[in-house]
């Protein structure tokens, strides 16, 4: 009787899910009458102003206030929420909050087409991406399809220019406060993201594309896996203790974390980290610095390029392997009021059994998060671990650090080398970080739906600074070395930004 009742229960969720793909796939073709939309502006910003909490840091009321009424006399006809997307996100871009955006409006797919997907390889997702001013180019076809090559530039897709997406698309896209670099790298990885959500899952593409000046033409399409691809994915989706120190990303095929000695001696250790994901990685950091300092290595490279951030409590922990004196990470992050830690959509898409599971931990959730909270001089702040005085691990790196960075070291990675700027325990060498210089806001989030056109807007709780001396420059954390990195250098398997380091380091070697 209990299985019986079990596999109707399992039924009657699967229906359910069935029943809420549908209903939103026909939601989304509704077009949503210009009343119902300013009601949903108005929604949104107010809902900014009671949970975001600094939401004038690079944008004055006036203007931003200005820029919402004007966004409400331009909705004089009805549109489909992707229509009213494109309108709403640009403003709320305006507010130059890297973390704050919109989730784009887009069709759901049902588990059968889930598993039909898998069963497919990818149709754009198997080329590497390079954007520059309103260009798109491939820089890397590792399955060699149809022996198009890398730095061939993508004309158009179904005739359509790949330039009037790119400006259209660049509108979406908010960095930190008046930050130069992040647009590029985070556009082309979210390019057909974008691209998904106005098409579909389309079985077919044309590319008119040119390489050396000479056009071609290409059909692409969504070819189905082989059993030798089917038993490699089954095979990577194995956790071996490798994986998970190192942090194995299945469907890149790589590892977030990775470290190396660069030169025979073992005097320079190396570190890649490409997301601050915070799994497993307290193990890999107390590995790692055991080898380095077994090793008494003179020179530390951390590599945080491409790393749109993270824990917190992962760079919390690599920083106790570069400070020799206790240190506080960040400042206490300030939130809007007493209840705003508990604004969270704490049942946010949960299943029937997920929710009666989460009804149930609901009352260690709730004093959790208010006795997190506290006032002080008037203001409300969240209790975090990184605001706390923490001490050096014993293997501590004592000799010479540089940090990589680029346009897409974001959020957490702008925290971490921020601090160690001002702290002056590194070299920072490559281009201006994505992230802000000064904080951001983030670390969880409060869900909001849009009542009318029933999209996501994720606010922002904590405002996250270092604990630094603040530069008021509104823009990303700056290097000390500035190194470019072009298209060409990738194409060419170059690193000007670790060359200079190499060098640099030879250089001290060997006066």
């Amino acid at each position: 009787m209990r299985l019986r009742n079990y596999f109707i229960l399992v039924l009657i969720v699967s229906l359910c899910s069935c029943v809420s793909v549908k209903k939103h796939n026909e939601q989304q073709k509704v077009c949503i009458s210009p009343e119902k939309l300013k009601e949903d502006v108005d929604f949104a910003y107010s809902k900014l102003k009671e949970t975001h909490p600094n939401l004038y840091w690079y944008i004055t009321k006036e203007t931003l206030d200005f820029k919402f009424d004007s966004l409400k006399q331009t909705l004089q006809e009805p549109l489909t929420p992707l229509q009213f997307y494109f309108k709403l996100q640009p403003v709320i871009a305006e507010i130059r909050e890297g973390h704050l955006s919109l989730r784009i409006p887009s069709k759901r797919i049902s588990k059968k087409e889930i598993k039909t997907l898998e069963g497919k390889k990818g149709m754009f997702s198997r080329f590497e991406y390079y954007v520059k001013n309103d260009r798109l180019y491939i820089i890397e076809n590792k399955d060699s399809i149809q022996n198009i090559k890398p730095g061939t530039e993508i004309l158009s897709i179904d005739t359509v220019p790949v330039s009037e997406y790119i400006k259209r698309y660049k509108k979406l896209i908010s960095s930190d406060g008046f930050n130069t670099t992040f647009q590029p790298y985070f556009l082309k990885d979210v390019f057909f993201n974008y691209y998904v959500a106005e098409k579909g899952y389309e079985d077919r593409a044309t590319l008119e594309t040119v390489y050396h000046r000479e056009k071609r033409t290409y059909e692409l399409t969504r070819e189905s896996k082989s059993e030798e691809d089917l038993k490699k994915d089954k095979e990577n989706k194995k956790r071996t203790q490798e994986k998970k120190v190192n942090d194995y990303v299945a469907l890149s095929n790589s590892y977030n974390r990775n470290f190396k000695f660069l030169d025979q001696d073992s005097t320079i250790a190396y570190i890649q980290v490409k997301s601050f994901s915070g799994v497993f990685s307290s193990k890999f950091y107390k590995e790692t610095f055991r080898k380095i300092k077994k090793a008494d290595a003179k020179y530390l490279i951390i590599d945080i390029r491409n790393n749109y951030g993270g824990s917190l409590e992962e760079i919390n922990n690599l920083y106790s392997y570069l400070s020799s004196e206790p240190y506080t990470l960040i400042k206490p992050s300030q939130v809007t009021s007493k209840s705003a830690p508990l604004k969270t959509n704490y049942f946010r898409k949960s299943g029937f059994l997920q929710y009666a599971f989460k009804t149930l931990m609901y009352p260690g959730f709730f004093f959790g998060q208010t006795f997190s909270t506290y006032e002080k001089d008037g203001k409300f702040y969240y209790k975090t671990k990184a605001d706390k005085v923490s001490k050096p691990k014993n293997d501590v790196f004592k000799g010479k650090v540089f940090v990589l960075i680029n346009g897409s070291s974001f959020s957490a990675s702008s925290i971490l080398t921020s601090k160690l700027k001002n702290d002056k325990k590194a070299v920072l060498v490559g281009e201006e970080t994505g992230g802000a210089n000064d904080g951001t806001v983030a670390g969880f989030y409060s869900f909001q739906t849009l009542p009318n056109s029933k999209i996501d807007l994720p606010i922002g709780v904590l405002l996250v600074q270092p604990n630094i001396t603040f530069t008021d420059t509104q823009k990303g954390v700056v290097p000390d070395v500035k190194v470019s990195e072009t298209m060409e250098d990738i194409l060419e398997k170059k690193d000007p930004q670790l060359d200079w380091i190499m060098t640099e380091i030879d250089k001290e070697k060997h006066p």
